[in-house]
């Protein structure tokens, strides 16, 4: 055998206890949170619920969006044809950055084919273009930003989760004269907590640093029109990029930038996940525009999510199940044991047909394992009950801890 794949064979094997699962499903259009799972030696269809998705507002089922889809595919077929720079630029990616630009107050946008390469694209640029940049990272940031600023090559500071005093602190240290960039999230895809905006806004402008914001769990489910957390704070003005995805609240697929025409031309020139890649297939685009024309004029499901996202946390505190932060509708159940967490989310499927996928590292430390759980607006109040009073039992049969 190849001594590559040899070696390779033999670090698997010893993964092997930590190896990933993936539940293959199916969403049912038109009954999600309704999905099949494939399950069992013999592979057969079983109804589940969904708990986990990042389709947060179903957005990926709503008429108006399926309806822009299947208009673009008849109009013009499945793919882009090419990268945005050769034969790829169809005019629903025009009115998509337009449309993005418009909705978070900013000069211009442009559309990424994910989330992921919107990061890394974006900050390979921004961070690492200027000589002389200093980056300050927020220590739980994505792993597309930790990216990012790793291709930038520009000097990196990691401020400890949330701690305004810490970033003060490494930024006050650094010569006046450099170039500075702030990066965060504002909602935090795994523990569901909210940075503290204001206080580093104030930061930036008291140093003269340009700030980068992720958005991804937020557009769509917060502020005015969906805009995000900084825009529910009144303060999106004062963030000098923000990032988002459309593949959370919007319900389909990429990644987006909207900020400065002159920094949103410099990653448009100089991204390579921008140049070197086929843009967004033109009815994904369509379906997104859809998506984002609605949630900026409808407040239905983010009233809908806030309302099972309280209610969820009122039934966990209830119960004494352990999460995270209160702060969003990520609703991170703390497990803490690599070995239960995976056991629980079992059960939940195998007994009550409800799938919450088990979070366990990378994606956090170890010790930290949690179920994600994430109730969307497409769930009732009534299977928020019954996903409490499962996943009470379960904590109960597992031992797992409680809050006092």
């Amino acid at each position: 055998m190849n001594q590559h794949v040899e070696l390779f064979r033999q670090e698997m094997e010893g993964f092997a206890p930590h190896q990933r699962q993936f539940l293959e499903i199916g969403r049912r259009a038109g009954r999600f949170p309704s999905a099949v799972a494939r399950q069992g030696s013999e592979r057969t269809d079983a109804e589940i619920s969904v708990w986990c998705s990042n389709d947060y507002l179903g957005m990926g089922q709503h008429p108006s969006v399926l309806s822009a889809m299947k208009e673009a595919i008849d109009t013009y077929g499945a793919g882009s044809g090419g990268s945005r720079n050769i034969g790829g630029t169809n005019h629903n990616h025009v009115l998509l950055e337009k449309e993005l630009a418009a909705f978070h107050g900013k000069e211009a946008g442009l559309l990424f084919s994910s989330g992921y390469t919107a990061n890394d694209g974006a900050l390979s640029v921004l961070a690492g273009r200027l000589p002389g940049t200093i980056v300050y990272s927020d220590a739980l940031n994505h792993a597309s930003i930790i990216d990012g600023l790793r291709h930038s090559g520009a000097q990196k500071r990691i401020f400890r989760h949330n701690d305004t005093a810490h970033l003060q602190e490494l930024i006050a240290a650094d010569p006046a004269d450099r170039p500075k960039l702030i990066v965060l999230e504002s909602v935090y895809s795994m523990s569901g907590d909210v940075a503290p905006l204001a206080e580093i806004a104030d930061i930036a402008e008291r140093y003269g640093a340009s700030t980068f914001l992720d958005e991804v769990h937020a557009v769509g489910m917060y502020g005015p029109e969906g805009a995000g957390i900084a825009a529910r704070e009144g303060i999106a003005d004062r963030f000098t990029v923000i990032m988002g995805t459309l593949a959370k609240g919007f319900g389909t697929a990429g990644g987006y930038i909207a900020g400065p025409a002159a920094l949103v031309d410099a990653v448009r020139a100089f991204s390579r996940s921008f140049i070197f890649t086929t843009s967004l297939p033109p009815a994904t685009a369509a379906g997104a525009l859809a998506a984002v024309r609605h949630l900026r004029s409808s407040e239905v499901e983010r009233e809908r999510l806030g309302a099972n996202a309280r209610l969820l946390h009122r039934l966990f505190d209830e119960r004494g199940i352990p999460y995270i932060s209160p702060m969003s509708h990520i609703v991170s159940a703390f497990v803490g044991d690599d070995a239960r967490c995976r056991e629980a989310s079992a059960l939940l499927l195998e007994r009550h047909g409800i799938y919450v996928q088990a979070i366990n590292a990378p994606s956090v430390r170890e010790g930290e394992e949690i179920l994600r759980i994430a109730p969307s607006a497409t769930h009732t109040s009534q299977d928020v009950e019954k996903f409490a009073d499962a996943l009470d039992g379960i904590w109960q049969e597992l031992d797992i801890p409680r809050t006092s």
